[in-house]
């Protein structure tokens, strides 16, 4: 008979991100993150590769990222608008962990399994901040597909690619609840 955990299913089923652009000071602090990383490497990982990595990102490398944006988006067409935007999560965020998509040469898990765990980091991430008292949220965004601007500003190697931004910081408002999926919409039950 299993034992429920019913705190842990009640946060499960009623986590909710908080806009990074709602984030303030003050942001964990080292001693604080490293629980939170800690619980986010536990995600299932086949063959035990560790095909992903962590960098932390504080304030100051925020700005100078903030500032790679303004640089790479005309370069790239990207409008004034698209620009601004991105830049601004960059300059308004206090503390960033990019979790980075690492691959590793294996003849027994394909990349995209590689990719997939990856994903379940930032997830997990994610949870865990939220569960650990903070606010935060998980983010793309085109600088970080573009190559220039992870290979210049966050040193990746060719093989690696971002797989999420997650912005952590103090809560300052609330975000309200929204729609979510219709479960018999997207749930099939296969019993033979």
């Amino acid at each position: 008979m299993p034992t429920p955990r019913p705190e842990v299913l009640d946060f499960l089923l009623t986590r909710r991100s908080r806009p990074a652009k709602t984030l303030s000071l003050p942001v964990p602090t080292r001693d604080e993150l490293i629980p939170i990383l800690t619980a986010a490497a536990r995600s299932p990982d086949h063959g035990k590769l560790e095909p992903w990595r962590f960098i932390v990102l504080e304030a100051p490398a925020l700005r100078r990222l903030a500032g790679l944006v303004q640089e790479r988006g005309p370069a790239l067409g990207q409008t004034p608008e698209a620009i601004a935007k991105a830049a601004k999560a960059y300059e308004d965020g206090g503390l960033c962990v990019a979790v980075i998509a690492s691959p590793k040469p294996s003849d027994k898990i394909p990349e995209i399994e590689q990719t997939y765990s990856a994903g379940a980091v930032c997830l997990a991430l994610l949870n865990a901040a939220l569960a650990a008292g903070w606010g935060a949220n998980w983010l793309s965004g085109w600088p970080s597909h573009d190559r220039g601007f992870v290979e210049t500003g966050l040193g990746l190697a060719p093989s690696e690619q971002v797989a999420g931004l997650i912005f952590i910081g103090t809560e300052t408002t609330a975000p309200p609840e929204r729609p979510r999926p219709d479960l018999n919409a997207i749930t099939e039950w296969v019993s033979e």
